[in-house]
């Protein structure tokens, strides 16, 4: 006789932990940059005015570009040593 648990119903695929770590690192990354460059330049503008939010928009985006270089670097590394 089959337990509660095991019933034919209630069957579940396994968990790819995994896949949720490399989703989970992706969303980060995105939640990272979004707050990097709009948060950021959001606070230059409203703290400095528009010209200048213009040029830290700039530089937000040369170190948010940086940061995703580090990042796919770190990934590639990652397939090399087999962690995928």
């Amino acid at each position: 006789m089959r337990s509660p648990r095991e019933s034919k119903g209630s069957e579940r695929p396994p968990t790819d932990l995994r896949r949720l770590r490399r989703d989970t690192n992706r969303r980060l990354l995105v939640l990272v940059l979004f707050v990097l460059v709009a948060v950021g330049g959001g606070l230059i503008a409203l703290l400095y005015g528009g010209p200048a939010a213009m040029l830290g928009i700039a530089c937000l985006l040369a170190g948010a570009g940086a940061i995703l270089v580090i990042w796919l670097a770190l990934s590639l590394i990652g397939k090399w040593a087999g962690d995928e």
